[in-house]
Formats: C-alpha cells, structure tokens, sequence
C-alpha cells in the first residue's frame, strides 16, 4: 500500500529555445553550460520516466507505481500497460517556441501520433511577453499555406500580451506558441506529439534548421478555433482564508489554482481519484498521518487516491498551490 505523498526527481530537458531559470529561481540541478526548455516534473512516456525521490520507494519509477501499486494511486483498477494519464511540465522560455500544433483525437491515429489537450499557467512572464494562441477570424487554409511560404504566417495569430498569473487552456487543434520571457507551469494529457509548422528559420542545436511537420500541422489545425482567450480570472472563498480559482474543467483533467492566507487550513477536496500539487508562492504543509512535507515554489506533489480522504494542507505563508485532478 502506498503509504506517503510521491515526490519525483525532476527530468531536465536541453531545447534550443530554454535558459536557466529553472535553476535561478527554485535551485533545480540542470546540467551545466546547455539551455534547458523543460523540466518534467511529473511523468510516464518512456522518453521521461518519473522516479520517486524520498521515502520508502526511492527509486521506484511512476510505471513500477502504476503496474504495482495502481489501485492504490488511481482509486480503480488499472489496466496493463496503462501509463498514469497526465505530463506535468515546467518550461522556461528564453526564445520563441515554434508555431506548432498537437494532433486531436480523431485525427491522431491516421497521423502516428497521440492527441495532445493541455493548460499552461504562467508563473513569470517578463514585461512585454506573448503568447500566439488560435488563428485571426477569418485565416483560411489557403492563406495560411500561402504565408507559410512567404515567412508571414505569425500574422495568421492572435497575439496575447500575459502576466504572472494568467491560464490558457489549449484543446488539440489549437495551433499556438509560447513567447519568449515564460514561466510556465503546463499541464497536459500525457502524450509527447508536437507538429512544427513554422521555427522562425533559425538553427538547432547541431546547426540545422529543425524539422518541420507541415502536412501533419495543415491535418491537424482547427481552421475554426478563432476565439482563444485568457482563462477568465475568477475565485471564490470555500473555507476561511482559502479561495479557488477554477482553471480547466475537462475530461481529461481539472485545474484549480487554490490561494490560502497564513495559517489557514484545507483538507483533500478533489474526489476519488491521484492529486498533483504544484507550488507556486509561498509554503505549504502537506500532512498525511505522521507523515508531513513542506511543499514550495517550483515542487510538484503526487497525492495517490488512497491517501486523498487522509490529506491536509496548512499553509505556512501566504501561498498559491495548482491543483490537479480526475474531471468532476
């Protein structure tokens, strides 16, 4: 039986367009002199396999978990060769990421690849950051091809000035790219499908201009998604001195960003089924039993459904945590 709150080692991954943020801000080991993207926090893909830090199963991976121990971390039978169904992310934006596009559902299989649905919260975002999320009312397939070919088609994008604290949820299909000057907590169905449509012509790492998936992006895009906003900015009070932030309700997952005054106390409230905590300000007391860890900026919790009736959260300051779990 799964008996404490799972802490994973964080798995950082080198892209062209990272920095070093993830070791300035929160003290994350990365390896030395390379720009690291990504940081994946909590995650089952066979690229990027989470393994269990501190405790009694330091050491264990998250698909050991699964296979072994699956009841007891999904609250249901798990089936065999089930992967645990979400990919935990921290990505550090120093460059534009390409304009790119994850394939949705029903397309996926013909293309060779997993759909992808995810969320980004953004933790910083420097003066004068952006997002390109959805196409401009009107953008046909023709065009876009057209300005494909000329280099414009970042003119086929709403632009979305953001600031710590925004939320963006991007359904499959929902061509997009994060700006440089992110800090981004993303959320996403566990799936690592990515097609580049556009890179900006610059190189990558080994001094070639990275590979493009144009047919498979134009197969993927949903022309008609013309209408991406900012996750509206609405809370509301659930216990003294705790206050909720809906993000993302939907099959796949739910997000709540969840903001607690010092002192203040909350129990599990997130169903039957695993919870991720992300810390995002200030410091959190998770308790279980005897078992009690302070969780902090930048640190990533996995509270197996076993343990949810037992769990509670006091904050030790001022904080702000992500929630994530089963849709309601």
């Amino acid at each position: 039986m799964l008996e404490t709150p799972l802490v994973f080692q964080s798995l950082p991954k080198e892209r062209l367009w990272g920095g070093r943020k993830l070791e300035e801000r929160w003290g994350k080991s990365l390896p030395p002199n390379v720009p690291v993207g990504e940081s994946w926090e909590i995650s089952d893909r066979p690229e990027g396999q989470s393994i269990v830090a501190e405790g009694p199963l330091a050491g264990t991976s998250l698909r050991d978990l699964m296979e072994h121990h699956g009841q007891d971390l999904m609250g249901r039978p798990v089936a065999s060769g089930e992967r645990f169904p979400w990919l935990v992310k921290i990505l550090d934006c120093r460059q534009d990421l390409s304009l790119q596009v994850h394939p949705p559902t029903e397309k996926a299989l013909a293309l060779n690849g997993e759909p992808k649905t995810e969320m980004w919260y953004f933790a910083e975002a420097e003066p004068g950051a952006q997002v390109y999320v959805g196409l401009r009312s009107g953008v046909t397939r023709e065009e876009f091809v057209r300005r494909l070919d000329d280099g414009s088609v970042a003119e086929c994008f709403h632009r979305h000035p953001v600031r710590a604290g925004d939320a963006m949820f991007l359904p499959s299909g929902r061509a997009h790219a994060l700006g440089a000057g992110n800090l981004v907590f993303e959320i996403q169905q566990n799936s690592d499908t990515t097609y580049r449509v556009f890179d900006w012509n610059r190189l990558g790492l080994d001094g070639k201009p990275r590979e493009l998936h144009r047919e498979p992006a134009l197969e993927s895009i949903d022309f008609s998604d013309t209408h991406a906003e900012l996750i509206p900015e609405f809370s509301s009070t659930v216990a003294p001195g705790v206050a909720v932030r809906p993000l993302v309700r939907h099959r796949l997952f739910s997000v709540n960003l969840m903001s607690l005054k010092s002192g203040a106390t909350r129990g599990s409230g997130w169903g039957d089924g695993p919870c991720v905590l992300g810390g995002v300000s200030g410091t959190i007391r998770v308790r279980v039993g005897e078992f009690h860890r302070e969780l902090r900026p930048g640190e990533f919790l996995l509270i197996p459904a076993v343990l949810a009736p037992r769990t509670t959260l006091q904050a030790i300051s001022a904080s702000e945590i992500l929630t994530v779990a089963d849709a309601d």
